[in-house]
Formats: structure tokens, sequence, C-alpha cells
């Protein structure tokens, strides 16, 4: 099995070197730009290699739309609709020039995961250095086709492994994706 190694941002990640770690900020800051920024500072203090973002507006997203298909009908979004739900989640597109600024100023790296080739354009803009393609989107070739023209590191998550061993492409390109292995976390402060 041979070892690939990529750089995001000067730093080597691969087999043989430190695990690459990346905080994610999602919709953690609540609609609140210095929250977004706080984020960003916390990351860095806890050792994160990394912040990503998401990158999308909701009705790039979404259909704002009341029918059925488009309704939450349980949880916490119970009785409201996908198109309310990324409206309060989506980091708003003037924020990223700030939130890059801020990465940049205290040190940290920070990407996003676009959705859509506006956020391609909006990313490529502010020089980010790396794309993460959501699990949801790896089957959009024309978006990771977008993404892969920019040349830079494109990361994919993946969750197959052929008979041999060999990573099965979830987009099925033959083009430089590097994969990504991961858990997601959530620390909640006991009262």
């Amino acid at each position: 099995m041979t070892t690939q190694t990529l750089k995001i941002d000067g730093r080597v990640i691969g087999a043989s070197a430190p695990p690459y770690v990346i905080a994610e900020m999602s919709a953690n800051h609540n609609g609140n730009l210095n929250t977004a920024l706080r984020i960003i500072e916390e990351a860095k203090k806890a050792g994160a290699d990394a912040l990503k973002l998401q990158t999308y507006r909701p009705d790039t997203i979404t259909l704002n739309s009341n029918l059925p298909d488009f309704q939450l009908t349980d949880g916490l979004w119970g009785g409201r609709t996908l198109y309310q739900l990324y409206e309060w989640a989506h980091t708003p597109w003037d924020w990223h020039q700030p939130l890059f600024a801020h990465a940049r100023k205290v040190g940290i790296t920070i990407f996003s995961t676009p959705f859509d080739t506006t956020a391609v354009d909006l990313l490529e803009d502010l020089n980010t250095p790396a794309y993460k393609i959501a699990s949801f989107e790896a089957i959009d070739l024309p978006l990771i086709r977008y993404v892969a023209a920019t040349g830079k590191p494109l990361a994919q998550r993946t969750y197959k492994l052929d008979e041999e061993g060999k990573i099965v492409t979830p987009s099925g390109l033959a083009m430089p994706l590097y994969f990504l292995d991961g858990f997601a976390t959530w620390v909640v402060k006991q009262s």
C-alpha cells in the first residue's frame, strides 16, 4: 500500500506525520460573529491545526417551501422547514473575510466545505488553502470537478475499502483526492 502525503497551508499530512486536527465551526457560532471569532481562538488554544467552516446560503442548499418533504417534524427544529434551519445555521458570507483574517492573525489554518460553485468562488477570493467535500455532496461531480480545478487539496471522507484494502472513491473520479477519517464529539459542561 502506497503512503501519500499532502500539504495544507505548509503542514504535511500523512501516515508518518503527526495527526492533523480540524475543528469544525458549523453552526456553533449561534448567529453571532463575535462567538465565531472566539471559536477560532479556542480552537487554536485547544491545539487544532485548522478550523473548518461550511459555506452555503439557504437558497443554494434547499428550497424555501412548506411542502411536507421540506418540513422537520422531530427534535429542536420540529415544526420548521429545512430553509429555516439552514438560514439559522449558515455562516453569513460577509463573515468569511473577517473569519479568514482572524484565523490567520491567531495562526490557525482555515478552510471550508463549499456546497455550490458560488461558495467556491467566494473561498477562492479569500485564498482558502484547501477544501473538504461534504459527505452528502460526494456524488455532486460538477461541484467536485469545480473544486478540483482550483488545484488545491480536496478532502473527502470515505467509508469503504475494496477487497484489496484500497479506498473506494465515492466520486469515481481519477483525480488526486485525499480521504479523511474522523469522528465528531461534543463537549458538554456539567452544571
